[in-house]
């Protein structure tokens, strides 16, 4: 887990009372020296075992605990509440379980590649929110409200750091650049239409015309777009199979059927600001499947 500057000292003071004998004294009148019972020892009780802490999940032996768990779930709903989105139990509980095995998953990356928070940049961030909160007390009320005490505050903050560095760090690795198409398309609704239309194209009518015709607004134009960008792989992979100048035969997906035409391919083209966006969502998406698939990961029943 991330270090905490809230640490706790545990110090035990032992006094030991030396009692030496110096001789046997014999008392005055003569005779021995009365000997002295000596106490039997009174067993001593063995000390308490420890309760457990719940745990609400164990991820790759590290906990969150069930009061970690409950009080992010009571955030959460308070949140969605607050927008006006009615949420199930059932849902929120998914969703929340997953967002923090998902951080701890990003926090323990980060160790992993050696990073840790450091009290100093701990301070630091709090001070931050200090200020950005209106002062102190203002930063205390809010964490009561939001049930945190100060010492999970604390455990949550540098977990959202540690996790924060893991993520940038993926994400920083996916290039500015990449292959990208340059696609029209057109679509349509009827398979009879599309396959009518697909039969005037290999008699040799200009797709062109036949794109605006059917879409008059865009015209089919998809624009430049990136592997991992659309939402419908069938289209990407048929947009790739083509060659400059080439169209292809009708694919169907949940939007309708398609006739794509590749106009245009650039080997090392500059991503757009959301296709970049979109890849490295999907970077950091990639990364954390991969990491649960090796992790181990216990669920409270």
């Amino acid at each position: 887990m991330t270090a905490s500057t809230m640490k706790h000292f545990l110090a035990s003071i032992i006094l030991i009372t030396a009692l030496t004998l110096s001789s046997c004294g014999v008392p005055l009148g003569g005779g021995p020296a009365t000997p002295t019972a000596t106490p039997t020892p009174s067993p001593t009780p063995l000390p308490p075992t420890p309760t457990p802490i719940p745990m609400a999940a164990i991820v790759n032996g590290e906990g969150i605990t069930a009061a970690e768990f409950e009080a992010e779930l009571a955030r959460f709903q308070f949140a969605q509440t607050a927008l006006g989105n009615n949420v199930s139990l059932e849902e929120a509980t998914q969703r929340v379980m997953g967002d923090m095995i998902d951080q701890l998953l990003l926090a323990q990356g980060a160790q992993a590649e050696g990073f840790g928070v450091e009290a100093a940049m701990l301070e630091e961030r709090i001070a931050r929110l200090s200020e950005q909160a209106g002062g102190p007390e203002k930063l205390a009320a809010w964490q009561a409200q939001h049930g945190y005490s100060d010492e999970s505050f604390r455990l949550a903050l540098g977990r959202q750091i540690a996790a924060a560095w893991m993520r940038d760090k993926i994400i920083a690795g996916v290039p500015n650049t990449a292959e990208q198409l340059h696609v029209r398309q057109i679509l349509l609704y009827n398979s009879d239409t599309a396959q009518k239309v697909l039969d005037q194209l290999k008699a040799g009518a200009d797709f062109n015309t036949l794109a605006a015709q059917y879409d008059p607004a865009t015209q089919g134009e998809l624009g430049w777009f990136p592997r991992g960008y659309l939402l419908q792989p069938q289209i990407e992979a048929a947009a790739f199979a083509l060659q400059p100048g080439q169209s292809s035969d009708l694919i169907q997906t949940t939007l309708g059927y398609h006739i794509l035409m590749l106009l245009e391919r650039d080997p090392n083209r500059m991503l757009s600001p959301d296709a970049r966006l979109t890849l490295q969502n999907q970077a950091l998406l990639n990364w954390l499947e991969e990491q649960r698939a090796k992790s181990t990961i216990t669920l409270a029943p």
